[in-house]
C-alpha cells in the first residue's frame, strides 16, 4: 500500500543459485547429498499421508464426513508443503515465498469454509508433490548411496543434477501461482485502504460543512429573520441596515468557505486547465517559493490527475509547515506508463513515514492505486520525495460525462 518490499535471503552473488559443482566436496555439495538421502524417509511419510487422506476422504464422500475429512487432509498437505519449503531453503538454497493463508474468517458459514478448503490449489499441489516424489526419491537415494562408494569422484556433479530436478519440482509445485496469491492479498489490503480513505474524506467534508458554511448559513437565516420582523413592524432604522450588512458579510464568508471546500474536493482549475495550472495555483499559496515544472504530453485520466494534485498539495503543505526551507521545486513527468512526481526542498530534512506529517497516509493512498512513495530526507536536508502513479489515458468524456 503503499512501498511493497519483498525480502529474500540469498546465497552467493545475491541469487539462490549454488556455486558450480567441483570435484572437491564443499559445504554445498554435502548439503545436496544430505537432501538426496533424506528424500526417501520424508517422501515415504508424505506419500503415506496423502494416499491415506485421499482414499479415506474419497471413500467417505458418500457419507456426511467425507468432504470435511478431505478438506482437513488438504490443510495437512499444506503443512507438509511448508516443511518441504523449509528443507529446500536449508539444504538446496531455494527461496520460495510462503503462500497466503486461507481467509476463513472473511467467509461466513461452515459450507463456505468447507468449499474453500476443498478447492485450495496450494493443498492440491502439495499433495501432488508428495505423490510424485516417492518414486523419484527412491531413484535419488539409490544413486546417491551407491555413488558414495563407487562414483565418489564425480558425485558432486551427480548430486547437482539430481538436486536441480528437486529444485525445479519445489518451484513448480510448492510456490505461489505466479505471484497471483500475493497479488490478491495486496489488492485486498489496498481495497481496505481505499474504503477507509473514502470514509475519512466523507467525515472531513461533513465536519467542514457542519462547522463552517452550515453554521454561517444558520446565523444568516436568523439575522435575516430578525431584520424581516423589524421591517414588518415598521422599524426601518439604522439597526435593520446594520443587520442586513452583517448578513451580507456572512454570505460572503459562507461562499468563500464553500469555494475552499470545493477546492479540497476537486478544484475547478484542475478540471478546466489541467495539472500544470492546478499545481501552479497550489505552489502560489505555499509560504516557500516553489518552481513548478510539468512536462506531460497529454492529460492523464481524471482519477490519476486528482491523485497527483492532492499528493503535491499535501507535500507542499508539509513544506510550508514543517520544513523550514527557503526554496522548493515540483517536477512532474511521464515515463512509459507511469506518472512520476518529485517534490524537493532545501529544509531541515528528517521526514519519514512515522513522522506525524501525513506521509504514511499519502503512502497508503498511493499504494491503493498501485503507486509508490519514496522518501529521501536525511537530517539536515535536503528532502526529495518521489511519488509514482500508473498512467492511464484520459477518456473522451470528463468527470461530468460531457463530451470534450
Amino acid at each position: 500500500m503503499t512501498e511493497r518490499i519483498l525480502a529474500a535471503d540469498t546465497l552467493d552473488g545475491g541469487t539462490d543459485r549454488p556455486p558450480p559443482a567441483r570435484f572437491a566436496y564443499d559445504w554445498h555439495t554435502w548439503k545436496e547429498i544430505a537432501h538426496l538421502l533424506v528424500n526417501l524417509p520424508t517422501s515415504i511419510i508424505g506419500f503415506t499421508y496423502v494416499v491415506t487422506v485421499l482414499f479415506v476422504g474419497a471413500g467417505l464422500t458418500l457419507t456426511v464426513i467425507g468432504l470435511p475429512v478431505l478438506a482437513l487432509g488438504l490443510m495437512g498437505a499444506r503443512q507438509l508443503g511448508k516443511v518441504e519449503r523449509v528443507r529446500a531453503r536449508a539444504l538446496l538454497g531455494v527461496r520460495v515465498d510462503e503462500p497466503s493463508r486461507l481467509p476463513f474468517r472473511r467467509r461466513g458459514g461452515f459450507f463456505a469454509a468447507l468449499w474453500m478448503g476443498l478447492k485450495d490449489p496450494v493443498g492440491w499441489r502439495a499433495a501432488l508433490y508428495e505423490l510424485i516424489r516417492l518414486p523419484w526419491s527412491i531413484v535419488t537415494f539409490t544413486v546417491t548411496l551407491t555413488s558414495l562408494f563407487v562414483l565418489w569422484p564425480v558425485l558432486p556433479f551427480i548430486a547437482r543434477g539430481l538436486t536441480n530436478a528437486d529444485r525445479a519440482m519445489v518451484r513448480a509445485l510448492l510456490s505461489p501461482s505466479d505471484g497471483l496469491e500475493r497479488r490478491i492479498a495486496e489488492l485486498e489490503s489496498d481495497r481496505g485502504v481505499v474504503v477507509d480513505t473514502a470514509a475519512a474524506d466523507l467525515r472531513r467534508i461533513e465536519r467542514d460543512l457542519h462547522d463552517g458554511a452550515q453554521a454561517r448559513l444558520v446565523a444568516l437565516a436568523m439575522g435575516l429573520g430578525l431584520a424581516k420582523e423589524k421591517l414588518l413592524e415598521g422599524q426601518a432604522d439604522d439597526t435593520v441596515a446594520a443587520m442586513v450588512d452583517e448578513a451580507h458579510g456572512e454570505v460572503k464568508l459562507a461562499l468563500q468557505e464553500l469555494r475552499d471546500l470545493a477546492r479540497g474536493i476537486h478544484p475547478a482549475v484542475l478540471t478546466d486547465r489541467g495539472l500544470d495550472a492546478a499545481l501552479s495555483s497550489v505552489a502560489s499559496r505555499c509560504t516557500v517559493p516553489v518552481k513548478v515544472t510539468a512536462e506531460l504530453p497529454s492529460r492523464p485520466a481524471a482519477a490519476i490527475e486528482g491523485s497527483a494534485y492532492f499528493t503535491v498539495s499535501e507535500l507542499l503543505q508539509n513544506v510550508s509547515k514543517h520544513s523550514g526551507a527557503r526554496s522548493a521545486s515540483v517536477d512532474v513527468w511521464r515515463s512509459d506508463n507511469r506518472l512520476l512526481i518529485q517534490v524537493w526542498d532545501d529544509g531541515r530534512g528528517g521526514a519519514s513515514l512515522d513522522g506525524g506529517t501525513g506521509m504514511a497516509g499519502l503512502a497508503d493512498r498511493l499504494g491503493a492505486v498501485d503507486g509508490l512513495f519514496v522518501i529521501d530526507s536525511p537530517v539536515g536536508g535536503p528532502t526529495t520525495i518521489t511519488a509514482e502513479l500508473p498512467w492511464r489515458d484520459r477518456d473522451l468524456t470528463d468527470a461530468s460525462g460531457a463530451k470534450r
